[in-house]
């Protein structure tokens, strides 16, 4: 099974295909650009200017070695670390000095300009992997799995006391229908006492979301229905643990519990290309309850995407008159040293 001590958030090397990856790398290379033009112009009304100049040669530059680090990211990451590190320098100082080359074919530059030109995309380059380093050790694996234990720990109260509460309003009236539901509340359990740091499957994540709606379906009766729209989804694909279920539980909390006649929770999963789209739609209450308990739930999710892949997973919610939806988008491929 896939974990987080394998992801690429945690390898000294970046992975050059994440956008989290190449927005950091962007900012970081302008912003020493920025400073370079400050320091370059001669007054400080012209480093606009200046910058600009400077940008027009920096930009193409990294646009075609961020392209080049996407494709060789795999080849990069099996050498060592060091010997991985010097050839994404070199790289950097490679294309600078061949830009320059075939811009003084072109036009009259001096050689000290291609000196400069590549020792600042060697230093820029020196600089960025540096930082890359520092920050796989402040992401350290244990750091982040133990950051994502506290994070379930939040989730899992309320999971297992509401699943609770859903037998126990069955034990008099129907004993044998509790017997059943406390089957599937062992299994409930078992998954929420998952290692946190540990991906599961689709449909492992799928089955445990239908388990906790039928206990809900006991408790709540006709009042609670429920529309599963699967698309062409790989059920196999890899994603966090407990990442439908809170989302559920705020559904029926907020959405169901407090509307007499309760409504429909619309769960709809399909599979984009390499994204991975799960959409939830619940019925808005007319007096919301428990709100800041929902934007907990929301947070949560929200960090622990930012653990498992960084800027490459969205988690966003829209609400309408009657309608409350939350849309969570991920990256499908299993990322993997």
């Amino acid at each position: 099974m896939t974990s987080i001590r394998h992801f690429p958030a945690t390898h000294p090397l970046p992975d050059w295909r994440n956008f989290g990856v190449m927005l950091r790398v962007l900012l970081g290379v302008n912003g020493l650009a920025v400073l370079a033009a400050l320091v370059q112009a001669g007054d400080i009304g012209k480093w606009l200017e200046t910058y600009l100049q400077l940008a027009a040669v920096v930009e193409p530059l990294l646009l075609i070695e961020l392209g080049l680090l996407s494709l060789l990211r795999d080849m990069l990451w099996r050498l060592p670390l060091r010997l991985g590190q010097a050839c994404v320098a070199g790289l950097a100082g490679g294309l600078a000095a061949a830009m320059f080359l075939y811009a003084r074919s072109l036009l009259p530059i001096d050689t000290g300009a291609t000196l400069r030109a590549v020792l600042l995309a060697v230093a820029s380059a020196v600089l960025l992997l540096a930082y890359f380093e520092l920050r796989s050790r402040a992401l350290s694996p244990a750091q982040a799995e133990a950051r994502l234990a506290a994070l379930n720990a939040r989730i899992r109260p309320h999971f297992l006391f509401n699943s609770l509460n859903a037998v126990l309003s069955l034990i008099r009236a129907r004993p044998q229908q509790a017997e059943e539901a406390l089957e599937s509340l062992s299994d409930l359990f078992r998954a929420a006492m998952r290692d946190p740091g540990e991906l599961v499957s689709l449909a492992d994540e799928i089955s445990l979301g239908r388990q906790y709606l039928d206990l809900e379906k006991i408790r709540l009766g006709e009042r609670l229905s429920v529309d599963w729209q699967l698309g062409a989804v790989d059920m196999n694909l890899p994603i966090p643990p407990l990442m439908l279920q809170p989302l559920l539980e705020n559904a029926v909390y907020h959405g169901i519990e407090p509307a007499p006649e309760g409504g429909v929770i619309r769960i709809a999963i399909e599979q984009r290309r390499d994204v991975l789209c799960i959409v939830i739609a619940n019925p808005t209450a007319s007096q919301p309850q428990h709100a800041a308990g929902n934007r907990m739930a929301l947070a949560n999710i929200r960090e622990r995407l930012l653990l498992y892949y960084d800027l490459e997973a969205r988690l966003e919610t829209e609400v309408s008159d009657h309608r409350y939806e939350v849309r969570i988008t991920l990256p499908c491929q299993t990322k993997n040293r």
